[in-house]
């Protein structure tokens, strides 16, 4: 479990009656967005729903049956947070900027180069400095993958900087592919994607070369370690990772 200070409320309102729940703030934001498979027991303050979380009021057994059809919080602590709205207090929101902006340097310095400088690395310092000048705002409800590319378009025109590039085939088989599908399509740029007949799943994306290893722990994640994974060197020619 984690700490009430590092928690926020989730908070769903039915049937005339509230529902508060105490959560991790990004695994809230993972679990709305379907992405969510780690222990729930891990991102929750409280294996408990409230009616009032502040006041630490609980609601009654027969709303919870109305509304959830169960009295478990383990299994109602996901669906308040699904269908309800997270709150997040000011301070939360500054932190969850701070360190999805600490998050967002590391990851553009640790892929991009300078094609200037015979693609010698960027330092984390001079990241931070051109997002500063480019008035870039990290936006702390977005996973940092899907800003990198905005990020990279504002400091284009005020550093020299290009990622590197890498295409990777990944096969889901069928009993991982529905799932798992949807959690790989979002890590890069997906250029082909094909069903097979036995129900796999087979998808080529493109990434920054450099988050390799998070791609595959990602597939390894979401397929028990069953998918298989190619990179693809040209049109015609598939390389074995």
């Amino acid at each position: 479990m984690i700490s009430l200070d590092e928690a926020v409320t989730a908070r769903l309102e039915s049937h005339g009656a509230q529902f508060e729940v105490l959560v991790d703030p990004d695994a809230a934001l993972a679990i709305k967005r379907g992405e969510f498979d780690d222990d729930l027991a891990e991102v929750i303050a409280a294996e408990d729903v409230f009616e009032d979380a502040a006041r630490g009021d609980r609601p009654a057994a027969d709303d919870l049956e109305t509304v959830f059809e169960t009295t478990d919080p383990m299994q109602i602590i996901p669906e308040v947070i699904e269908r309800g709205d997270i709150q997040i207090t000011a301070d939360q929101r500054r932190e969850m900027q701070e360190r999805k902006r600490k998050q967002l340097i590391n990851r553009i310095a640790r892929n991009a180069v300078n094609p200037q400088m015979d693609d010698a690395p960027h330092p984390p310092e001079r990241i931070e400095r051109a997002l500063e000048e480019a008035g870039f705002t990290v936006d702390p409800m977005e996973p940092v993958e899907n800003q990198i590319d905005e990020a990279l378009d504002e400091l284009r025109p005020i550093i020299p900087i290009r990622f590197d590039e890498v295409v990777i085939a990944v096969r889901l088989p069928a009993e991982h592919a529905g799932s798992g599908q949807a959690r790989i399509r979002q890590f890069g740029d997906l250029q082909r994607e094909e069903w097979q007949a036995d129900g796999s799943w087979v998808g080529v994306l493109e990434f920054p070369a450099g988050l390799q290893n998070d791609f595959y722990e990602l597939v390894n994640q979401v397929s028990s370690g069953e998918a298989e994974t190619r990179v693809v060197k040209d049109e015609d020619e598939l390389g074995t990772r």
